[in-house]
């Protein structure tokens, strides 16, 4: 006869299974639209603290929320309470884990995590705000931890049994790699995400996935998101993800690096063009190729590049830089210290008819790059209107004229024509439409046929 406690531990067991194997098909639908939020690493490198990241999600919700900006993002080595700008403190790092190997807020840096409470004090206060909250992880288990050779969580394996050497993070050594297959390798990954979940985590950042391509660590993070029960945003980093390995991260993340860290200077940006026409046909709803942060307003305060300043792009660079990550439908993380946002940063951020474009169009591809300059075109399934986004790359200090034949967007008759970023409508055209382009500047475009 199968006792009643085997029966139970059946029923869980099934249970358990369905969940994960339910999680593992519908992950894509926790970002339906590419994710939208602001992020530390810009602005504060390894060192924002905690009245910081809440000033950050205070401007956030009384500026933003309303047009879809939600994820406050605390990034990395936020378990370290002596970290430093320009660089990464690892002389004598003063790192804080738990019996378990997990890193566990500074709490110099983050006092409402004394008493073991982690991180959920800090995410309940975001999500009263309306928000959601993200942090920043490393591949991989803690240096630290395999010295001490710590217990690993709903395993009899330690620390020392999981891990390896090989393939460790170059430039930020507090990690080493985790082997896919080992006793307590996926229960480790288990623990962390078991741990991140009752803090009330909703998005995760994994960094030194990408260079090279992780796939046993990628699947146990997937896993281990899953068993959660919780809709935590897998993001991949850093780097560009190798087109070779496109479908499976496309299968197992919702967004993923397609660059390396990106900042505020002309040749990152115009890399972008090649980049996101490149990664291109791998976008699908859910799981998006990422840009990277956009480093813009005031940035660099404590940051790991570069002193204090408001970003150093003109401001048609950041109408470009805007326009491209729209038009290509990239993730938007915001770099800069939001409090301190001018006007115009401002107004980069809160327009609706340009963020409408992000979240709803479709069949997003560049129609054509020549001498003159670059033209990306999309769909709005709902009405039929074409969105039109035109780019002045060169470096001739007059503006361009860049022409577009309506003919090659499916028009045949008269059109009218509105400037999303100036909310202004421009009049009627037929047969070809023009724009003067500025240097290293762009404009977005909505067409509609004339009923």
């Amino acid at each position: 006869m199968v006792s009643k406690k085997t029966i139970l531990a059946c029923v869980f067991l099934f249970g358990t299974l369905a969940t994960l194997k339910a999680q593992q098909k519908d992950f894509h639908n926790w970002a339906k639209t590419p994710p939208m939020g602001w992020n530390s690493w810009d602005c504060y490198g390894p060192t924002v603290v905690e009245s910081e990241v809440k000033a950050n999600a205070d401007y956030m919700s009384e500026n933003l929320k309303a047009f879809g900006w939600e994820y406050v993002v605390v990034d990395i080595r936020w378990y370290l309470g002596n970290d430093k700008a320009h660089g990464y403190n690892e002389t004598n790092p003063d790192y804080v884990l738990d019996e378990y190997g997990r890193f566990q807020p500074a709490v110099n840096r983050f006092p409402s995590a004394a008493g073991g409470k982690g991180f959920k004090p800090l995410a309940d206060y975001i999500h009263k705000k309306g928000l959601k909250f993200g942090i920043h992880i490393m591949r991989g288990i803690p240096v630290e931890a395999v010295k001490r050779n710590l217990p690993i969580m709903g395993s009899k394996a330690t620390a020392k049994e999981i891990y390896s050497t090989e393939l460790q993070c170059k430039w930020l050594r507090d990690m080493y790699t985790v082997v896919a297959g080992r006793d307590g390798a996926q229960e480790y990954y288990n623990s962390l995400f078991q741990l991140y979940a009752s803090w009330g985590v909703d998005f995760i950042k994994v960094d030194d996935l990408s260079r090279p391509y992780h796939t046993g660590e990628v699947e146990m993070i997937r896993k281990a998101i899953a068993l959660t029960g919780r809709k935590i945003v897998l993001s991949t980093s850093p780097g560009e993800t190798p087109i070779a390995s496109a479908s499976h991260v496309q299968e197992h993340a919702n967004m993923w690096r397609t660059v390396d860290d990106f900042w505020d200077n002309w040749p990152m940006l115009k890399d972008h063009f090649e980049v996101f026409e490149r990664w291109n046909k791998y976008r699908v709803s859910g799981a998006w190729p990422d840009g990277d942060m956009l480093p813009l307003g005031k940035i660099g305060i404590r940051a790991e590049r570069g002193n204090p300043r408001m970003t150093e792009f003109t401001k048609d660079e950041q109408f470009t830089l805007m326009t491209l990550w729209t038009i290509f439908r990239s993730p938007l993380m915001f770099g800069g210290n939001l409090p301190e946002n001018d006007a115009f940063t401002l107004s980069l951020l809160n327009n609706k008819e340009v963020i409408n474009v992000l979240n709803h169009s479709s069949n997003n591809k560049q129609l054509f790059r020549n001498e003159n300059g670059i033209c990306w075109i999309a769909d709005d399934p709902e009405t039929g209107d074409k969105y039109l986004a035109l780019f002045n790359p060169g470096d001739g200090d007059q503006p361009v004229e860049i022409s577009v034949n309506l003919h090659d967007l499916g028009f045949n008759k008269a059109c009218k024509v509105r400037d999303l970023w100036s909310r202004t409508d421009k009049g009627t055209v037929k047969g070809n439409f023009s724009a003067s382009i500025n240097k290293h500047g762009a404009g977005l475009f909505r067409i509609s046929a004339i009923k």
